[in-house]
């Protein structure tokens, strides 16, 4: 019995900051990025995760637009942005108070590093 309480709570808390871990990429993150042609522009995204599963919203030129093909894999992720002429494929890592993100977009590869806005 008195192994038993030992094993559960390190159980419990590893299970805890896995699923910690897996959340944090949940909520409101913004940063900025210089687009084709030297335009500066502000980045936003509403993220949630649900079972292993990225969805949310992106902010771009054209407006908020639905992010689809959302994976999520420990702290690295990729999901679509949908954009005129077909999807900006991004791929990004959770760092403890940012991300890193790298896209596509217009031909050309784009990084940001977005914070926590909410």
């Amino acid at each position: 019995m008195k192994k038993i309480a030992p094993v559960t709570i390190a159980f419990v808390l590893i299970f805890s900051v896995c699923f910690a871990a897996i959340n944090s990429l949940t909520g409101k993150w913004a940063g900025p990025v210089t687009l084709p042609g030297n335009k500066p522009f502000q980045l936003g995204y509403n993220f949630k995760v649900d079972s292993g599963k990225l969805t949310g919203t992106a902010l771009t030129p054209a407006g908020e637009v639905i992010i689809t093909d959302g994976m999520i894999n420990g702290d690295d992720f990729s999901f679509n942005v949908p954009v005129p002429n077909g999807n900006a494929p991004h791929t990004g890592k959770l760092y403890a108070d940012s991300i890193a993100l790298h896209f596509v977009y217009e031909g050309q590869h784009l990084a940001a590093t977005l914070k926590r806005t909410n």
